[in-house]
């Protein structure tokens, strides 16, 4: 996960003039990496602290709203829409509860024919943590709407209502590559044929998916996109080699027209993974070793080091060398996001 969603969790607790250090020390996440803008934290660490911050503040909006909402909110929502017979019910009945406690931020959906739109609006300016008030709402329904569903719910297209924040490359593993900025309206995107689905969960499968939660929601997310993943393992596990969309579709015994299908459905794209999984391969090693650019380079399966050089600048926004040194000049802070690829 990119540090940038780490300080907009810790965006309420800081205005309120309480140290986030201790906090994030029990998440195992050293307090200094959030001086680096590049640096990356794995998703449990993430997960972890997300419950600590929200037990702290007996808020799980994590302060950034007029009103706080309560520890135990998230299981009332779960509750009030487990008993929904399909989507579209519960997706209601979820915009209903959001209404009654959450009243900086309205939430509606809207449908045609072909597609649905999840749309999250605010009602009073967002002054803390706006972006990730959004992203934390948005994740925080599709995560509970895929789960109830027993699948996870592919976005279409989500439109944000600010600019491209540095991070943005992260939200096409955690929404979707068709991920657009500058909109009046946050506005997601899926297929109408899914409000009809069913819900599959029951009051026994609740109490199971409460242990952990609403943190946990952001590891199983994760595991909702089967073939993302399964196409980043094989591109990994080949390493030096750079396999082609063909070659990995052979590994997984898919066509390469039913990869590239399928990997559309889940909201990503065969070169959008690749690229992720060079940028995060290539942020660790440079953390964690002292190995040349241009061996890093070699074992990402460039052809060069002039042309490693131009990705990670458009990766990170700053040459490896300049990178590496900014991770000395902390005292290595930065390490712990390594073991994110691993």
């Amino acid at each position: 996960m990119a540090i940038a969603f780490v300080q907009g969790m810790l965006a309420g607790l800081q205005n309120s003039g309480r140290d986030g250090s201790r906090l994030l020390e029990q998440a195992h996440i050293p307090p200094a990496i959030l001086s680096d803008p590049t640096a990356r934290i794995p998703v449990d660490r993430y997960a972890e602290l997300y419950n600590l911050i929200n037990q702290e503040l007996d808020d799980e909006g994590f302060g950034l709203f007029s009103v706080p909402l309560r520890t135990g909110t998230f299981e009332f929502l779960c509750r009030a829409i487990i008993t929904a017979p399909t989507l579209a019910d519960a997706i209601e009945r979820s915009i209903r509860f959001l209404r009654l406690v959450l009243p900086d931020l309205a939430v509606r959906l809207a449908s045609t024919r072909e597609q649905a739109h999840l749309c999250i609006v605010e009602t009073r300016r967002l002054t803390i943590g706006r972006v990730f008030a959004f992203e934390w709402l948005l994740r925080l329904l599709h995560g509970v709407f895929s789960w109830l569903v027993g699948r996870g719910i592919v976005l279409d297209s989500v439109a944000f209502p600010y600019s491209r924040p540095e991070h943005a490359d992260d939200y096409s593993l955690i929404y979707t590559a068709r991920s657009t900025f500058d909109a009046d309206t946050l506005t997601a995107a899926f297929a109408a044929h899914l409000l009809e689905l069913p819900i599959r969960r029951d009051e026994t499968a609740l109490q199971t998916f409460l242990d952990g939660a609403p943190g946990r929601l952001t590891t199983l997310y994760r595991r909702d996109r089967e073939i993302v993943q399964r196409v980043r393992n094989a591109l990994r596990s080949a390493l030096p080699v750079s396999l082609s969309l063909s070659e990995v579709a052979h590994a997984l015994h898919f066509s390469p027209r039913t990869l590239h299908r399928r990997l559309e459905d889940e909201g990503s794209s065969f070169q959008t993974i690749k690229d992720a999984l060079r940028r995060d391969v290539a942020t660790s090693s440079l953390a964690k070793t002292r190995q040349a650019v241009a061996e890093v380079a070699a074992e990402l399966g460039f052809a060069d080091t002039a042309a490693f050089y131009r990705a990670f600048v458009r990766w990170t926004g700053m040459a490896p060398a300049h990178y590496r040194r900014r991770l000395q000049a902390g005292g290595g802070a930065s390490r712990a996001g390594g073991n994110a690829t691993d």
